[in-house]
């Protein structure tokens, strides 16, 4: 497939610089908040730091060892979408192919080895073409550093024909996500807060408890704005639309 020529792997897959993009998504959100609302259980937040409120009197009474890090997803495709999905993700996340083979492929951004697998099975039984939702995971997404960083991927991904589904400011985050070549959901996000007492806060509010979906917002708009100058915390804010239950 072309993927492993040299220029296309950096140097040091461990080399950590503050500008490199952290993966983190709602998988590893309700790992982190489903703790501490239902059995007051630490974990860590991928193995950065301590992200627990320090108000709380949390203990890991179970006993239980915790992960540090959620560390990759793995996806099956069908072979005869194995290529486009490799390169969908290279060019989505602005990564790199650190193992390719005939039966799976690994790419990464950043310092881990590989963030995303693809597995090409020929037995593999395909979304439903009619969107309908179907049981299993809903959507991974990524966390960048600042709405100027995800007004820009916006910008390059637009520029390489790939366009969100849904634009929407959930209170928590600012979202777009996308749809992988085989359906496959995809959020970027920039957190609304800067700290995790903020977020749930926010989440133990009456505005969320009444709209847990978000208000939706169009992405020119939120590029024009970032790029004027206007203040962070003003896009961030989220307006306040009444109830909203769904999609």
């Amino acid at each position: 497939m072309g993927y492993m020529e040299p220029s296309r792997i950096p140097g040091s897959l461990m080399k950590h610089t503050q500008n490199q993009v952290n993966v983190h998504s709602h998988v590893c959100r309700i790992l982190l908040l489903l703790p501490y609302f239902v059995s007051k259980i630490h974990v860590s937040h991928l193995g950065q730091k301590d992200m627990t409120p320090e108000t709380s009197t949390t203990t890991p009474a179970s006993g239980i060892v915790r992960p540090i890090a959620l560390c990759h997803i793995v996806l099956r495709t069908k072979p005869e979408n194995y290529d486009r999905m490799v390169d969908w993700y290279v060019q989505f996340l602005g990564g790199w192919i650190t193992h390719a083979a005939k039966g799976i492929t690994f790419i990464g951004y950043d310092e881990e080895h590989h963030r995303i697998g693809i597995v090409p099975r020929a037995d593999a039984v395909p979304r439903p073409t009619d969107n309908r939702p179907i049981v299993g995971l809903g959507h991974v997404a990524f966390g960048y550093k600042d709405l100027a960083d995800l007004a820009t991927c916006y910008e390059q991904k637009k520029a390489a024909g790939i366009h969100p589904v849904w634009t929407v400011n959930h209170g928590p985050t600012t979202s777009l996500y996308y749809q992988d070549p085989d359906g496959n959901e995809v959020e970027t996000q920039v957190d609304n807060f800067d700290t995790i007492e903020k977020t749930i806060a926010f989440m133990d509010g009456p505005d969320f408890e009444e709209n847990p979906m978000g208000v939706d917002f169009d992405p020119e708009v939120f590029v024009k704005r970032v790029r004027s100058g206007e203040d962070e915390r003003s896009i961030k804010k989220r307006p306040n639309i009444g109830p909203r239950t769904t999609r």
